[in-house]
């Protein structure tokens, strides 16, 4: 997936073309008057990695300031349907979501069909009402590319608010070796057997300065120390040997110590400007001063312990997850399952400047960090996977589609 400079250039400009014409006037949308450290599965997204300001879209959407539900008007979730595209979420088609939804639809019928999984002042939803939700949408996939407007007049649309902060994670790849060589000496450990839930275990410190686990068989494999820090932050990864090998490593525990955020120490001291705190320019300082690396790392005591596996990331459904159309939620905000639009800003080339983005999407993980009205966009892997998530930190709007 890791994309040239053209390649995200002209995915800007793909985007910037298409939707012009659909968002013009916005602005003017007129609501209708009735009325996100570590992953508490298997990724840790929004464990505080840090992120530069963007600048906001306001024409994209009306703000929604007021906690409810409001149900919208058939022609108004029409005019949010005509913004949808399969392309701009790396799709070549509404049916490539078939495998995603299957696994919503599943998680959504194990639970008890009358139990309540959505509540909000106008709003009240069953398990039975998510799960027929997804069944509905996987019926609908084929037929979409030719008739999208079925979105519209299948569901019931009804968008929550507060609007959600948006924030964003991604898989990273690192260069790896199964012996220490090189940059490539600072291990990725198994969870270690003496760990307990709830217990504090030993901190970032007494691991990789004090050694604590050295010689005790945990290690999966080895990368740069850098690399290594960003992707305790992340939860997951890729790992590439040099013969040419990919394994993936999922968040397995963490060693219950309360995450300190890198980006904002350095901010507190000084070493990055207000304007300026995002992961690129994190690296770039650490590797011009590489004596304060260690330190700098130990200020955050968080720990986490990763496994081996041949397949991921795996949200904490329990099932893989898909760039551009997985979320991580909280669950008391808005169910794992469920079948949602979002309309968000995300970052241009320059991390600042955003374009649009309105998406057809699943909520699918969850997060330490994601509270209350806060999502986080999986993003995938490669480069611009990570330009994304790596400054993404807007508001945006989100509409839940239940069956009529």
């Amino acid at each position: 997936m890791k994309q040239s400079s053209l390649a995200r250039a002209a995915l800007y400009l793909f985007l910037a073309a298409s939707l012009a014409a659909p968002l013009a006037g916005c602005g003017k949308t007129v609501l209708p008057s009735a009325n996100g450290q570590g992953a508490n599965g298997q990724i840790a997204n929004g464990q505080g990695a840090a992120r530069g300001p963007v600048a906001a879209m306001p024409s994209l959407f009306t703000p929604l300031e007021t906690h409810a539900a409001v149900t919208l008007a058939d022609a108004e979730a029409l005019r949010l349907v005509r913004q949808l595209s399969p392309r701009q979420q790396g799709l070549s088609s509404w049916r490539d979501m078939d495998a995603a939804v299957a696994r919503s639809l599943s998680f959504a019928r194990n639970k008890p069909a009358n139990g309540a999984a959505l509540s909000f002042p106008g709003l009240t939803a069953t398990w039975g009402d998510i799960a027929r939700s997804a069944e509905l949408l996987q019926r609908l996939l084929p037929s979409l590319d030719a008739k999208p407007e079925l979105l519209a007049s299948s569901f019931r649309w009804v968008r929550l608010g507060p609007d959600f902060s948006f924030t964003g994670y991604y898989e990273p790849t690192l260069a790896a070796s199964r012996k220490p060589t090189g940059k490539l000496s600072h291990p990725l450990y198994k969870r270690p057997p003496d760990l307990r839930n709830g217990v504090p275990y030993f901190t970032r410190n007494q691991i990789d300065r004090g050694g604590a686990l050295r010689g005790k068989g945990l290690e999966i494999a080895y990368v740069d120390e850098t690399d290594a820090f960003f992707l305790h932050v992340q939860g997951s990864g890729r790992l590439r040997f040099q013969d040419g090998s990919v394994i993936h490593v999922l968040y397995a525990a963490k060693n219950n110590r309360s995450y300190v955020s890198l980006g904002r120490v350095m901010k507190e001291r000084g070493l990055l400007p207000e304007d300026g705190v995002n992961m690129k320019a994190i690296r770039e300082y650490l590797a011009k001063n590489p004596g304060q690396r260690a330190e700098l790392f130990d200020e955050n005591p968080s720990y986490v312990f990763f496994r081996a596996e041949t397949y991921g990331p795996i949200g904490s459904m329990g099932a893989v997850i898909t760039p551009w159309v997985s979320l991580a939620v909280d669950r008391r905000s808005v169910p794992q399952g469920s079948v949602a639009m979002i309309l968000t800003p995300l970052p241009g080339p320059d991390g600042r400047h955003t374009r649009p983005f309105p998406a057809l999407t699943l909520p699918q993980d969850s997060g330490g960090a994601i509270k209350g009205h806060r999502m986080d966009l999986f993003c995938g892997a490669g480069d611009e996977a990570e330009h994304v998530a790596g400054h993404l930190d807007v508001k945006g709007a989100v509409y839940i589609l239940l069956p009529k």
